[in-house]
């Protein structure tokens, strides 16, 4: 059951909501029941305050927050008591009881205890009617049978508000799982500066929703073989919530950006072609027409010579552009490495790929290898000129495999238009 947790009216627009379904669509995580939101059924909520109120379980109480940082003061930092009042201005407040503890029996923590003489007594509506998270959230774990809560430890102080709310309606609790937070690498709380921090900056930012879901699954838990690459189906039958660790988890995005490239690497070519179509319509929409536009071999031969190198799906348009583009214009490529010697080794490359035969990516090695054997020249010098002449910049994938997969024509062309803006005036 997918619930959207919408009583706070300001922060739950329906751009954030979509937010929430769009990110759970990319990752693959679906839902048998719902969206379900907790703001519709606030005439529920509703009741069960009367009821609260009604049995003297709840009050109507008008303390400001100053107030009762007073009336705390005051006590020794007990838990705040306040006064029924039939003011217009009050809220509901939830009596907590003075003696003994409320237990959250924690399934990765263990047993915790809070003791209710330190509790005050929680608001659970405004003055308005409105309720509060701890509030809809206890009422609608139990009307929509909740067995399991798995949350972060920032909402641990929330949970023994919720059973203080489950136990005044006669509810049955759910079992509780609170999760290390994620930190980042240097060990303070994951931020902005640790890279991506929502699913929607890992989606732009080229990562696969397979790997993600990996990644994420490894904070904090791991297999007793310590088994790092697995499919969905294999985090499903494995995971144990009771091996969750107690320790904060370390967000490293190195990591993530590895395992994103152990998944491209390992995906057939279909469906990394795929995934590169889809991920090129959301992110640039004139990329992913020119690569609509080519031929299937020619898709096919770009992901095949881009594979190996790539690690996000983002990293993929800029080293394969050349084959669905002319040319990038790279001014600081062409000055660093286009010096006027490079024309008769290019000339000479030039020559010898007209007459290769067959045009595949180890006989264009070969003949460029003769090549610089005959210029007398090292690799570099033939082959970075000649991947700026193709390609417009000094990064691609494998010379050989870039030269063929462009093919004879698109390459001698390429080479041609190269040695003749070297050949003429600055």
């Amino acid at each position: 059951m997918l619930r959207i947790e919408d009583t706070d009216r300001e922060r739950s627009t329906p751009e954030h909501v979509e937010q929430i379904l769009e990110a759970l669509r990319w990752l693959g995580l679906d839902w048998d029941e719902g969206p379900i939101s907790q703001w519709e059924r606030r005439d529920r909520h509703a009741e069960l305050v009367a009821e609260l109120v009604g049995s003297e379980r709840a009050y109507p109480d008008p303390a400001t927050s100053e107030e009762v940082r007073s009336w705390k003061d005051a006590h020794s930092g007990a838990g705040y008591r306040g006064t029924p009042s039939q003011s217009p201005e009050a809220a509901i407040r939830l009596r907590v009881p003075d003696e003994g503890e409320t237990i959250v029996a924690d399934v990765i923590r263990g047993e915790i205890g809070f003791e209710n003489r330190l509790q005050d007594d929680p608001v659970i509506a405004r003055s308005d009617g409105s309720v509060l998270y701890n509030f809809a959230v206890a009422v609608d774990d139990a009307d929509q049978s909740i067995t399991d809560v798995v949350r972060g430890d920032d909402h641990l102080s929330n949970t023994p508000k919720q059973l203080l709310v489950l136990a005044a309606i006669g509810a049955q609790a759910p079992r509780y799982a609170h999760l290390p937070l994620l930190h980042g690498p240097d060990g303070s709380k994951l931020s902005k500066r640790h890279g991506a921090a929502s699913v929607q900056e890992l989606a732009a930012d080229g990562y696969l929703p397979a790997a993600v879901r990996n990644y994420l699954a490894l904070l904090g838990w791991g297999t007793q073989d310590d088994t790092t690459l697995m499919e969905t189906s294999d985090l499903v039958e494995r995971f144990s919530i009771e091996r969750v660790g107690k320790s904060s988890a370390i967000f490293d995005e190195k990591k993530l950006r590895w395992m994103n490239g152990r998944f491209m690497r390992e995906a057939s070519l279909a469906d990394y072609e795929a995934r590169l179509f889809e991920f090129l319509g959301a992110a640039d929409e004139s990329a992913a027409a020119a690569f609509a536009a080519a031929s299937p071999e020619r898709r096919r031969s770009a992901c095949e010579i881009v594979q190996e190198k790539a690690q996000t799906l983002v990293e993929v348009w800029p080293l394969i552009r050349f084959l669905f583009e002319a040319p990038a214009e790279d001014e600081r490529a062409w000055a660093k490495i286009m010096k006027p010697g490079v024309s008769g080794p290019l000339a000479a490359a030039r020559d010898a790929l007209k007459g290769t035969e067959p045009f595949d990516a180890a006989t264009v090695e070969v003949s460029l290898g003769a090549v610089v054997a005959r210029e007398q020249v090292r690799p570099k010098e033939l082959y970075q000129p000649l991947r700026v002449a193709i390609t417009g910049t000094t990064i691609s994938p494998g010379i050989f495999e870039s030269v063929a997969a462009l093919g004879r024509e698109h390459t001698v062309s390429r080479v041609e238009l190269a040695l003749t803006r070297l050949e003429s005036p600055a």
